[in-house]
């Protein structure tokens, strides 16, 4: 500065003291952005009481005519795998991936290596007409991107009474079903309040009444503001893992982003159906808005 004024450091001295005197000039030590995250995630953890928060950075501009859908799996991808990668999965062991558009945007990008580890839908929906409420095509994607070995479950995901009580016998349901219960580790997306979502699996009842007390769902199981669980009629039937089952996973991590899922990630952190998160920034602070606004 001195050189480019062509004057001595010390006159740049006395003029910076004076400056800073008449409050012309202040001097702050500004906290690298990775540390904001750090302490960030740390905060979200604690208030949900979850083992870790994997924050993503910010999530692009989506330009004109796209949405943060359209962006959001390259931006999570990478967090999500590293917090795969941190589960310390074996060959052999059971990795359960859900339904959802985050899920399945995850899905089209590179995660980490997985070799032998099992992947297996948690919910039917092979009747689904979109890609991303079809897990078997998620089980497949996540495969690919892992060189994990997939397991299919070829089933509606709210079939009727007669085809629900066969699938129950069907020995190709029952194995992909008992795989379930010895889940190392989830993955899920958590699902916005159903009646205010646009996007909803064709199964859900909208017009169901318990369906008013939802505010969030992973792996189509929906539930309240308490972390219970909330069923409508038919949902004995959900060809889908239980929240009970999900509970005693241990290793659980939910990839959800959105201000509208702020209270559908809060009430399944008191569920303990999940006890990591990956999300972005934005989205943690809308929790801590939330939970703590002080």
């Amino acid at each position: 500065m001195a050189a480019q004024l062509g004057t001595s450091r010390a006159t740049v001295s006395r003029l910076l003291a004076e400056a800073k005197r008449r409050g012309i000039v202040r001097i702050e030590v500004v906290a690298p952005q990775d540390a904001d995250d750090h302490d960030l995630a740390d905060r979200v953890a604690r208030i949900l009481g979850l083992t870790a928060v994997h924050l993503s950075p910010p999530l692009p501009n989506p330009g004109p005519g796209r949405t943060a859908v359209d962006v959001m799996g390259g931006a999570l991808a990478p967090v999500v795998g590293r917090a795969l990668a941190g589960a310390g999965l074996l060959p052999g062991d059971v990795l359960l991936v859900s339904s959802g558009r985050t899920v399945y945007e995850v899905a089209q990008f590179d995660l980490t290596a997985l070799p032998g580890v099992l992947v297996v839908p948690t919910v039917g929906g092979n009747d689904q007409p979109e890609s991303w409420y079809q897990t078997n095509e998620i089980t497949r994607l996540v495969s690919d991107r892992t060189g994990a070995r997939p397991n299919y479950l070829f089933a509606p995901a709210l079939p009727g009474p007669d085809l629900y009580h066969s699938l129950q016998r069907d020995p190709s349901i029952e194995r992909v079903i008992g795989l379930w219960s010895t889940a190392r580790c989830a993955l899920m997306g958590v699902g916005a309040p159903p009646l205010l979502r646009t996007d909803i699996p064709q199964f859900v009842p909208t017009s169901s009444e318990a369906l008013r007390n939802a505010v969030g769902d992973v792996c189509s199981r929906f539930y309240d503001r308490r972390g219970e669980s909330v069923e409508f009629d038919g949902s004995d039937r959900l060809m889908a893992v239980t929240l009970d089952v999900l509970r005693n996973v241990p290793v659980g991590i939910a990839v959800a982003i959105g201000a509208d899922k702020a209270e559908s990630i809060i009430a399944g952190a008191t569920g303990r159906f999940f006890n990591q998160l990956v999300t972005d920034p934005a989205t943690a602070h809308a929790i801590v808005g939330l939970t703590d606004p002080t």
